[in-house]
């Protein structure tokens, strides 16, 4: 049987971080494990182009949730990537970290050494920002971060208009305050998406001690007794690991494979047949997902991306990018946005994606018209869902239910995100490119109940879900994992993505994707410690030191 130190189980943003790192040493063998294909096509490399991506289905996969009467009996669709690069080579590159209080709630909430003190020096670790260089950026890490080439006239035009309503601009949303509205800024460099495959695996793929594996399925990890030995692919081969196996498989898979492992509830894996390795009840449970719901407008000219990847005009685009580096193909599309607080809590609860043509989903095409999409997010979902096992069988997809709106505070801020997002497109910077409102219907922001209905009717998920093998306390019966990261119950066993997040921070989730890999390297390697170290205090408690 083949041996590797260690075995990273998904090449994601989570993975490709952790599977660099960890085979810097040159003595350890790492095997690193995807179920997805390579990410060379090349419309993972160019920005604009992830819809295509997504719309063809390529590189994608989509997990469909039950039936819910909160979404008018629509499932939850997450898709998710399913490549080298994971949610980093098909997203659409926003570099958003969250909120402060974001980790500091997760340290006071007894998850010591994960304040945002502890997390903003990784962050500046792993950076390396085009422009800014302060003490929230940093300038010298693998992963690029920068502003696109090209920003859009209906971008700028929403900028412009949510000022006139009131909201401020701001030119950083990882700075010292989240709120405001202006440009993103995204994993992109030279014109070119920068996932963190092109970030941190490139090089390390060089390595001989590290083995890359795609289009390959793990069936379950390995136990003798509790400690992890290997794992198992779906089609039996086995492979040891003398050092320790880390799951990066993302917050649908991840608790997927440990309860077929033997890790959950032992009432539900019994119900499988499945021996209990080790009881976590908190396995599969406190899903938490972004939904969002958007406002768009007409356009009276032809203005917007709509059928620029047509004919003539494709080619055009094309050949500029593939020549200068330059044009709408460096576009990552959702070029503008921003944070706001519709509940007067102090705190930015909802986010703006804003896009330069309209928008469908799943269930419903796009209006074929030039337009606007103004989507509004909420950021802090009180709705919890869980994933759970079908069967026993590793290739039955999990039994997912998002518990989409089971908290109705959770509607009630999207019905306040879409009123606001009809203000700004009533605002003079926008009113006077739009000819008339497609979505909602003109006149439903004056009926609260058919405005809810709307809600329940369009929410889609922006693909963030997190919180399923959440880490925790020892005190915390729902823990999955402890400070870090390790499984509870078991020996050899990790998980580093945003499955471990407790609660879902305010914003894209693939920049802290990374960091916490980046501290799960540094957890495994000696390099860092928060277990009985007198240092790692809560947020509170250390402000009642100083």
């Amino acid at each position: 049987m083949e041996t590797f130190d260690y075995i990273v189980v998904g090449a994601g943003s989570s993975g490709c971080v952790l599977a660099s790192r960890l085979s810097q040493d040159a003595s350890v063998k790492v095997l690193l494990i995807e179920s997805g294909r390579a990410d060379n096509h090349p419309f993972i490399k160019m920005p604009a182009t992830f819809f295509k991506v997504i719309e063809k289905g390529r590189d994608i996969v989509a997990y469909v949730g039950e039936p819910s009467p909160n979404l008018n009996n629509r499932p939850s669709v997450v898709l998710q990537g399913q490549v080298i690069g994971g949610g980093s080579s098909v997203n659409a590159m926003l570099y958003v970290r969250g909120q402060a209080k974001d980790y500091d709630d997760w340290a006071d909430n007894g998850n010591l050494g994960w304040s945002y003190a502890d997390v903003l020096p990784v962050y500046r670790d792993m950076e390396n920002n085009m422009e800014l260089a302060d003490d929230f950026h940093g300038t010298q890490g693998n992963l690029h971060v920068s502003e696109t080439g090209f920003h859009h006239p209906l971008s700028r035009a929403f900028i412009r208009a949510a000022q006139q309503t009131g909201i401020p601009h701001n030119p950083d949303f990882n700075g010292a305050s989240q709120q405001g509205v202006g440009f993103y800024q995204t994993t992109t460099h030279n014109g070119r998406r920068w996932s963190s495959a092109e970030g941190f695996l490139r090089e390390a793929e060089k390595r001989p001690n590290l083995k890359i594996m795609t289009e390959t399925r793990v069936a379950r990890v390995l136990f003798e007794g509790t400690r992890t030995t290997g794992v198992e692919l779906e089609g039996g081969h086995k492979i040891a690991a003398s050092g320790e196996v880390i799951l990066c498989a993302g917050a649908i898979e991840t608790p997927r494979l440990l309860q077929l492992s033997g890790i959950g509830e032992s009432a539900h894996l019994q119900s499988h047949g499945i021996s209990v390795v080790s009881d976590l009840p908190g396995v599969g449970e406190n899903y938490q997902d972004h939904l969002e719901t958007s406002v768009q407008g007409i356009t009276k000219h032809p203005i917007s991306f709509f059928c620029e990847d047509k004919g003539l005009r494709a080619a055009k685009h094309m050949a500029q990018y593939l020549m200068f580096r330059s044009g709408m193909l460096t576009s990552n599309a959702v070029e503008s946005g921003g944070f706001i607080d519709v509940s007067n809590s102090g705190r930015a609860d909802l986010q703006f994606h804003v896009l330069p043509f309209m928008v469908g989903w799943v269930d419903r095409e796009p209006i074929q018209q030039h337009g606007i999409a103004i989507g509004s997010c909420f950021l802090r979902p009180k709705s919890r869902g869980s994933v759970k096992l079908r069967s026993a069988n590793c290739k039955d997809s999990a039994l997912f239910d998002a518990g989409s709106f089971s908290d109705s505070q959770d509607l009630d801020i999207l019905v306040r995100g879409v009123k606001k997002s009809i203000e700004i497109l009533e605002a003079p910077s926008l009113a006077c490119l739009i000819k008339q409102r497609a979505l909602p219907a003109p006149g439903i922001e004056n009926d609260d109940e058919a405005l809810r209905d709307y809600v329940r009717q369009t929410a889609k998920t922006v693909f963030h879900p997190v919180g399923t093998a959440k880490m925790g306390p020892d005190d915390d019966p729902m823990s999955v994992v402890d400070i870090e990261l390790r499984v509870r119950g078991v020996q050899g066993l990790r998980v580093a993505d945003a499955s471990i997040m407790p609660q879902l921070i305010s914003g894209n989730t693939n920049a802290p994707c990374m960091m916490i890999a980046e501290r799960t390297y540094r957890f495994i390697t000696g390099k860092e410690s928060l277990i009985c170290n007198p240092a790692s205090r809560s947020n509170s408690e250390k402000m009642a030191v100083a």
